[in-house]
């Protein structure tokens, strides 16, 4: 039996349609009933602009919770139950007259949850469209990424939702803050003193976030082309990430308390100067090579590319924080398209003991890492000095993990989605997981200088192979400092 209380809702999925709702939302919808995690009496409404026979679109949407969900995960009972709570209904989401029946099921004693799983250029007019028809009151809305291309624009955007809609009911979605993994930095740091009394310049030399994805651009042309590797990863993911790594502790666990100390970290970040691009950032753009064993076209000559871009499929860049926790201690951010591997990790390098007592050759090998593994297998490793084992090995140092896979550890079939678990605290009312306006405005700010310095100067991206770990120039940047990225080969 669940020990988490859900309140009954109305969830009405905006462009229920779309990839998005197909691929992640609907399947963790399914996945959220099928433990019992819904109320009996939460209904779910996907709305979408495509006209046609409702159970033609219902159908659609079944035969994509196939796809997309596991075979063994499929249970009739939990699917039949699934589905009849699900209604389709065509909304032109411009046209106020066309949310009339969403009133009418929705009515005003029951909560409801809109997603926007929409372009943001039209959350305003959702907004507006849901005041209008009395929705405003009772209603949460969850909004997708990206908020803007700028500064500027997700102003915009977050002023049009504020005018209907408090900071108190505005859930902006980052799934990288659902992950099982993220969710336990939290606990590893300020739970285990082990760790938070070393968690400082003192004994941090370095610190690692890799983000990397094996496909291309898998038809995203359109997005992907205006928005680039930057705005698309780090701005969110990547500074996220980094923001639980180096905040301070909250006062509380409450939703205000996290996201304090993570603004507090961003609006610590060091400006970028201009010659600061030449040497602390990269950008790369991938060209023909080879992943898992097959040729793959280079990011010009995608399907519909254009020839002539200059948009970014790689970043790697040094970030300094300024403040008395980590003054001196550099964050190499790295995300890109066409690598090797799909791999999300973040490797925190301890500093090694002041004095050395070891055989001088293996000096190289001291220093412990906390390797924190958001995918593939999520879990987290503590890589220590030990004395290898045989009569014939003196005083010779080994290198070895202490591990914690989640699966194996906990003994769970599966790792529930990130997307589960943040609709759950949607519906829950729980804004921990969820990004706040200033967060999303601090870091605008520090990217835009990026963007702004690149525009200035004229930098164009640099090749690298698909199935490579980007430009040489990314291995330069790090090794610069001395350093090298954790695990590349």
């Amino acid at each position: 039996m669940s020990l988490i209380t859900v309140e009954p809702c109305t969830f009405a999925l905006f462009g229920a349609l779309g990839d998005l709702a197909l691929r992640k939302l609907f399947p963790a919808l399914y996945q959220l009933d099928r433990a019992g995690l819904l109320h009996a009496d939460t209904r779910i409404l996907a709305l979408a602009r495509e006209p046609g026979d409702a159970p033609a679109h219902l159908a659609n949407i079944q035969s994509h919770l196939r796809r997309y969900v596991s075979a063994k995960e499929i249970e009739d009972q939990a699917l039949t139950r699934f589905l009849a709570r699900l209604s389709y209904l065509h909304v032109d989401f411009l046209k106020a007259d066309d949310y009339l029946p969403l009133a009418e099921i929705a009515g005003t004693q029951q909560r409801l949850i809109a997603y926007f799983a929409t372009p943001a250029a039209v959350y305003g007019a959702i907004c507006e469209n849901l005041s209008k028809v009395g929705l405003a009151d009772n209603t949460r809305v969850v909004l997708e990424k990206p908020i803007g291309s700028d500064l500027e624009s997700s102003r915009k955007v977050n002023d049009a939702v504020a005018q209907f809609f408090p900071e108190n009911r505005t859930y902006r979605i980052d799934h990288y803050l659902g992950k099982e993994t993220v969710q336990n930095l939290i606990a590893l740091r300020f739970a285990n003193s082990l760790f938070e009394t070393q968690w400082n310049q003192r004994y941090i030399s370095h610190v690692e976030i890799t983000v990397a994805e094996k496909v291309g651009i898998e038809g995203r042309w359109g997005y992907f082309d205006k928005a680039g590797q930057l705005r698309d990863m780090i701005q969110n993911h990547l500074l996220q990430l980094l923001c639980l790594i180096a905040m301070d502790p909250p006062a509380d666990l409450s939703a205000d308390s996290i996201r304090d100390e993570k603004v507090k970290v961003l609006k610590a970040l060091a400006p970028i100067s201009a010659e600061g691009l030449t040497t602390q950032v990269v950008r790369g753009q991938y060209i023909a090579g080879y992943s898992e064993g097959q040729s793959v076209p280079g990011y010009l000559e995608e399907d519909n590319s254009n020839t002539q871009s200059d948009t970014e499929t790689f970043v790697a860049l040094r970030a300094d924080i300024r403040n008395w926790r980590w003054a001196g201690v550099p964050f190499y951010l790295r995300t890109g398209k066409r690598m090797p591997q799909k791999l999300s990790q973040i490797v925190i390098h301890f500093k090694e003991p002041s004095h050395y007592i070891f055989a001088p050759e293996q000096r190289l090998q001291i220093g412990n890492k906390l390797i924190i593994r958001l995918q593939p297998d999520e879990g987290i490793s503590l890589r220590v000095m030990t004395k290898d084992q045989g009569l014939d090995k003196g005083m010779h140092l080994r290198s070895g993990p202490l591990q914690l896979n989640f699966s194996d550890t906990y003994h769970s079939e599966r790792i529930p989605d990130a997307y589960e678990r943040l609709l759950l605290e949607v519906m829950r009312g729980n804004q921990n997981l969820f990004v706040r306006k200033d967060e999303i405005e601090a870091a605008w700010t520090w990217c835009d200088q990026l963007i702004a310095g690149w525009k200035k100067s004229g930098d164009m991206p640099k090749p690298y192979a698909a199935g490579s770990w980007g430009p040489m120039s990314s291995i330069a940047l790090i090794t610069r400092d001395g350093r090298s990225w954790y695990g590349d080969i």
